[in-house]
């Protein structure tokens, strides 16, 4: 009797354990959190961000301030870098993005939701813990940028719409004869602010000689300052979708299509709103190919 009694809790168990794992399979995901609404400064709230973040196990790797009234601080982490290490192009994924946004309702701090990058990315690691660490740290009011949310399995094989890029579409904006040289190119561009652009942070893989730099793109018809009027126009704000990345792996840099970056961050934007960006991706992958040209 015990036996069969034990075989019983067993099998009810693993019927739960099931249960539980298609229930993660079809969890909808979305791409931002909203943290917090404030009444504070956003500088004095930018402060009390960091040291929350720090105290939690974050690193602060680069502020951007792309237009008046917005800030996003980029972090990474042991866990963060440690992820990204085991998947291809993973250091897309090596950096989570937090915003803070004066609004006409108050100060909104949001951030990038690691377990919907995870999947977007393809990453190996679902980021559960990163996911706790940022709420342990600032919070979690709700998910937003996306009114339905997607499923993990669409995620890892995302795109906009059909003929639209895939996460693999990566593209390739130079090559160099070593990693060194290609990061030699990259650094130096920046600092130029070649093609009006600036370096927001850089953080290194080194075990698999791969690096993702944030750029701000400050000029022409694929500027941060140009772009987000136009797409971000709901609530809560969608800050937390800028800088734009590159990537250099190996001796060659890449970036992710604008078509698919933009699309990601903004899942639910109409083909009407987009096509009112369509000059965006191409202008976007020309400043970036001038960083990468580094001459």
């Amino acid at each position: 009797m015990k036996k069969k009694i034990l075989m019983v809790l067993v099998g009810v168990a693993a019927l739960l354990l099931v249960a539980s794992m298609v229930s993660a399979a079809e969890e909808l995901l979305k791409p931002y959190v909203l943290a917090s609404t404030d009444s504070l400064a956003i500088e004095k709230k930018a402060a009390e961000v960091k040291t929350a973040l720090a105290q939690n196990g974050f690193q602060v790797v680069g502020e951007y301030s792309p237009y008046k009234g917005a800030i996003v601080i980029v972090v990474t982490s042991d866990d963060l870098r440690k992820a990204a290490s085991k998947t291809d192009f993973g250091a897309y994924g090596a950096v989570q993005r937090i915003s803070l946004t004066e609004t006409g309702k108050g100060l909104q701090v949001a951030y990038t939701n690691p377990l919907y990058y995870a999947q977007a990315y393809r990453m190996k690691d679902p980021l559960t813990g990163v996911a706790a660490g940022l709420e342990k740290a600032l919070g979690k009011k709700s998910e937003f940028g996306s009114k339905e949310g997607l499923k993990a399995s669409k995620l890892r094989k995302y795109h906009y719409m059909v003929m639209m890029p895939y996460f693999t579409d990566q593209v390739e904006l130079a090559s160099y004869s070593s990693h060194e040289d290609a990061l030699k190119a990259v650094e130096g561009s920046l600092a130029a602010h070649k093609g009006g652009c600036a370096k927001v942070y850089r953080v290194d893989l080194p075990e698999k000689k791969e690096s993702v730099f944030g750029v701000g793109i400050t000029e022409g018809e694929g500027a941060d300052k140009t772009i987000m009027p136009i797409i971000d126009f709901g609530d809560p704000k969608h800050t937390a979708h800028l800088p734009y990345e590159l990537l250099v792996s190996g001796g060659k840099v890449f970036m992710l299509h604008g078509k698919f970056r933009i699309a990601l961050d903004f899942p639910d934007l109409s083909m009407g709103t987009f096509m009112k960006i369509s000059g965006a991706p191409s202008a976007i992958e020309e400043k970036l190919r001038i960083v990468a040209a580094g001459k």
